[in-house]
């Protein structure tokens, strides 16, 4: 088909530069370049880059970076998780013992190598940006999507800076709280939990040596996901901590002397002494699901689609999964010949992503409800569960291939696969 349409300038037009939108608009460039994709990304260009989180990307994940031609790029920053223990305990109790581990690559990861990388946030960014712009995809920063209007096989697209850009579907990859869905009538279930995540990152005194952690605490998770050294500085880990509203905003409150006493409480002395490196940052927690994924020339992505818990690591990962599924749906009814910005033919990616994001979002708030408690039986409950996960291989490799993100059906690009 032609790159330009009698209905406008753009085949596709993604709002939202950040991770779904870029990996959505990459793949699609990359199977099918001659669609005109336009990516509108309202913070200025430099903003993501000063992004000092981390962000763990499952094997999936991996695959489909890899087969872009993104993961040679940034596979220095890598850091592969080549261990992970789940340890249940108060805040107080002198030991954690370790109810549950997935063990070295060798014994489980499997042929396809480690289940999931820590990559740092800002290289990730860079690395899709520099790949859609060798693609011909353009980019516009620090003018985000306004309005939009549906007219006949194409949809109107107004900038904040006045712009119009015709296209044959909007994609709307903005972020939980999307504008863009508001915009559309789409609504959402959603419930807060009353916590807050609060990540940073640390230096330590001893190797992670790739192994992360995850303690239960009652107030909530406690992750230590270990990274990549950067020159001298080669013993560092992101955290993510989860704490109830109340002790998080007081913590957040805290004077650096009081924060790493605080910080120490929790993350204990394996790794020895510990100093904040990089900026700390706190936001609140909640589950967000939305009723629908499509309408007529408009579909949701990423964070705009779906909010959960990152109790699993899974939030960007989902996205991930997204974008893989949606460029399949686009790239597939392009060479059948098909409207691409047709209800009929979103309604694939639909069918395709709200049962997996539903599921995954049961999943997170069952967990989190379980173990952010200090419940005796409960306790008794998880920890026994736990135990029978550890013991039993089956079980276990379940739970490792669903973290590398190995599921019947999934997107070709997440297979390492073209479309």
């Amino acid at each position: 088909m032609s790159s330009k349409t009698e209905t406008g300038s753009y085949d596709v037009v993604i709002a939202g530069g950040g991770y779904v939108g870029m990996t959505t608009a990459v793949a699609i460039a990359h199977e099918a370049p001659h669609l005109r994709v336009c990516v509108v990304e309202g913070a200025p260009e430099e903003a993501l880059y000063s992004d000092e989180r981390a962000s763990a990307i499952a094997a999936a994940a991996r695959r489909m970076l890899e087969f872009l031609g993104i993961w040679h790029m940034i596979e220095d920053h890598a850091q592969p998780i080549t261990e992970m223990i789940i340890t249940d305990s108060k805040l107080s109790d002198v030991t954690r013992p370790t109810f549950l581990t997935f063990g070295s690559v060798e014994e489980e990861a499997g042929p396809d190598g480690p289940f999931a990388h820590m990559m740092p946030n800002k290289e990730l960014v860079h690395a899709l940006r520099e790949k859609a712009r060798k693609l011909g995809i353009e980019l516009i920063f620090s003018s985000g999507v306004t309005a939009f209007e549906r007219q006949g096989h194409a949809v109107d697209v107004t900038l904040s800076d006045g712009r119009h850009l015709p296209a044959r579907l909007l994609v709307a990859a903005d972020g939980v709280r999307s504008r863009l869905r508001e915009m559309a009538g789409i609504k959402t279930v959603h419930w807060p939990y009353g916590q807050w995540g609060i990540v940073t990152t640390v230096r330590h005194e001893r190797d992670h040596q790739g192994r992360a952690e995850e303690h239960f605490l009652p107030a909530g998770p406690f992750a230590i996901l270990p990274l990549k050294g950067i020159g001298a500085e080669g013993n560092r880990s992101s955290l993510v901590w989860t704490e109830r509203e109340e002790d998080a905003r007081r913590i957040l409150a805290m004077d650096e002397f009081g924060f790493e006493l605080e910080l120490e409480q929790r993350f204990g002395h394996k790794l020895g002494e510990i100093e904040v490196e990089g900026p700390t940052k706190g936001f609140p927690l909640g589950l967000t699901l939305s009723r629908e994924y499509i309408g007529e020339r408009f579909v949701l992505a990423g964070d705009a689609a779906h909010g959960v818990h990152p109790i699993s690591g899974q939030g960007l990962n989902l996205g991930f999964k997204d974008a893989a599924a949606l460029a399949e749906v686009i790239v597939d009814a392009d060479r059948l010949g098909l409207d691409i910005g047709s209800v009929n033919v979103l309604e694939r990616y639909q069918q395709w992503r709200r049962f997996d994001v539903w599921r995954m979002g049961v999943v997170t708030d069952v967990l989190n409800r379980m173990f952010s408690n200090d419940n005796p039986l409960m306790r008794a409950a998880r920890d026994f569960g736990l135990g029978m996960v550890d013991r039993l291989p089956g079980l276990k490799r379940m739970f490792i291939d669903q973290a590398a993100g190995k599921q019947q059906g999934s997107p070709k690009l997440l297979r390492g696969e073209g479309l």
